[in-house]
């Protein structure tokens, strides 16, 4: 499996479901890095409202 390195990107999105703790109450420190922007709510939906702002 390809291993992504996010952390070192200049700006990731990040669309949660929402604002509750990870997978086992785990949090993701990527979450709380500056370059990390969140979307709550269906996936589907944020990205189709993200698209045309970012185009």
């Amino acid at each position: 499996m390809p291993m992504l390195m996010v952390c070192k990107a200049k700006q990731v999105f990040v669309s949660k479901r929402g604002q509750g703790t990870g997978y086992f109450g785990i949090e993701n420190p990527l979450f709380y890095k500056d370059n990390t922007r969140m979307f709550y709510g269906d996936a589907k939906k944020s990205i189709s409202d993200l698209l045309p702002k970012i185009g």
